[in-house]
């Protein structure tokens, strides 16, 4: 492992000083190469005087910098902290040196506009001095200066900082504390052996890596129409205790979780091409951003599929209702679920992606939360509740396709967006809107489903002429493809009309 201990104090004599070369020798001991560079030595304008950083030549210091830090695997800033945040000078070296080309890209497209992490393959640590105790610094100022380092600069060019060392209070400090304080960091620079994070670190790392992997954001459209179609089969909230509803959850989740890590996994090329990944769009990017291997998401997808089976099992014995109707209502969800992305059957890849997620989002779920607690699938009841919440979905569904264009054309992935255009999406997504809207009315004037479909739905017309409003707007003012931040805003809590709106209804909270 290459390191770089970066003294940013404007006194190479000063305590921050001893701190540096403290550290670089227990750096030196943990058998690691070590560089060191002071901010100080450098001979440079601090002062970006061009409209852009990038049009201001380097001096040869920090051009050498620039170097070094390309060289390095771990960063170490050594620095005091002056009126709450960093010295000026070592502000003046970040603004120079990290520059655009260097430590990000800046790409504008639209809402799309953003950047892209040059030095995402490194990370960092601080060692901060300061004259107050580290937890009034923390807890009452509320980091300020270390935020502005370790999220404004380092984040924002992709460098991942694994640790902050606080000392303190400075001033006054006895020589016995002082000692104390290089000891520590001289034993920080030896831990370097084991690698730039603590065992601990690496586990919450990891955790929330699969964390981030699992997508909850879209786990509770399932979960609301299953609970719909429980409910609507027995009547009351008599429901929550069945084994069988509760084992039905757990089939659900796990189900949901295989899907996602298959569809990261599968629809790797895509996810690599596209820079405009969200939270509903271009996966979690575990997989592009090597945080996860593929090993490691075979693995998953293997124990989760296997989760989902044993749960469905455990609702197959302790149903209410037909195991064998069950078990084809279990089926006719998990097999297009898998198959969004996974060979053969790849539905994503064959402009049928969207009817999938609506599908298995609402109907699928819907019909096996009523039969698991005793309903018949032969009832029209449950594929009656889950029509206008199928057709709802489909506005968001497409729409999230959007950002994704150019990557899923590059990778043969035929969503709606990718076939039609995005022209093509949105008169796509006014249809659906259309329908769900009148399909909820339906459900009011004809009094089908009471139970679930009262008066309040018809409110939901005002947001679908809003969204229509918007989706034509679109197509009128011909925006950029990535200018649906507010579409998708827009979509997303159009759902809920037919999701909240009949689980409340069913609760009898409204």
């Amino acid at each position: 492992m290459n390191v770089l201990v970066v003294l940013g104090h404007p006194r190479t004599d000063s305590y921050c000083g001893a701190l540096a070369e403290a550290y670089r020798e227990g750096a030196d001991e943990a058998g690691v190469d070590v560089r060191e560079l002071a901010v100080a030595d450098c001979e440079f304008d601090p002062d970006v005087h061009a409209e852009s950083p990038a049009e201001q030549s380097l001096e040869p210091d920090l051009r050498d910098a620039q170097r070094d830090i390309e060289w390095a695997d771990h960063l170490v800033f050594v620095y005091p902290n002056w009126w709450a945040t960093m010295p000026a000078r070592l502000k003046g070296f970040f603004d120079r040196v990290f520059e655009p080309g260097f430590a990000f890209a800046d790409y504008d497209e639209g809402e799309g506009a953003g950047h892209a992490e040059l030095l995402d393959d490194k990370t960092a640590e601080l060692i901060v001095t300061m004259d107050m105790p580290p937890w009034v610094y923390r807890w009452l100022y509320r980091r300020p200066g270390t935020n502005a380092i370790e999220r404004g600069t380092l984040g924002y060019a992709g460098v991942r900082t694994t640790r902050v060392t606080e000392l303190g209070p400075i001033e006054g400090s006895s020589l016995e504390e002082r000692e104390g304080w290089l000891e520590d960091v001289r034993g920080l620079g030896r831990s370097l052996e084991s690698g730039p994070e603590s065992t601990r670190q690496r586990a919450m790392r990891k955790a929330t890596t699969w964390l981030g992997a699992l997508r909850l954001q879209f786990h509770p459209m399932a979960w609301i129409a299953y609970t719909i179609g429980a409910l609507a089969a027995v009547g009351s909230t008599a429901v929550f205790q069945s084994s069988a509803y509760w084992f039905g959850l757990g089939f659900l989740f796990f189900l949901e979780a295989a899907t996602v890590f298959a569809n990261e996994y599968y629809d790797y090329e895509t996810d690599r091409e596209n820079t405009f990944a969200g939270p509903f769009t271009g996966g979690s990017q575990v997989l592009v951003d090597d945080r996860l291997s593929f090993g490691e998401l075979r693995v998953g997808i293997g124990v989760t599929a296997a989760l989902s089976a044993l749960f469905g099992l455990s609702t197959l014995v302790a149903a209410d209702g037909s195991t064998v109707a069950l078990g084809g209502a279990m089926a006719a969800l998990a097999i297009p679920a898998l198959g969004y992305t996974v060979p053969p059957l790849q539905l994503s890849y064959r402009t049928l992606g969207e009817v999938t997620v609506a599908w298995t989002h609402s109907i699928a779920v819907l019909l096996i939360g009523f039969v698991a607690v005793g309903g018949s699938w032969r009832t029209p009841e449950p594929w009656l509740l889950g029509l206008p919440y199928a057709l709802s979905i489909l506005p968001a569904i497409t729409l999230a396709g959007v950002p994704d264009v150019a990557a899923d054309r590059a990778a043969g992935k035929r969503t709606i967006a990718a076939r039609f255009g995005v022209d093509g999406a949105a008169r796509f997504a006014i249809v659906a809107t259309v329908l769900a809207a009148v399909t909820g009315l339906a459900w009011i004037a004809f009094d089908v489903v009471p139970a679930a479909y009262g008066s309040v739905i018809a409110l939901s017309t005002v947001h679908a002429l809003g969204l229509c409003w918007l989706l034509h707007r679109r197509l009128t003012d011909a925006t950029g493809a990535q200018q649906i931040t507010t579409l998708l805003i827009a979509s997303l809590s159009y759902l809920t009309w037919f999701a909240v709106v009949p689980l409340l209804e069913l609760l009898e909270v409204l």
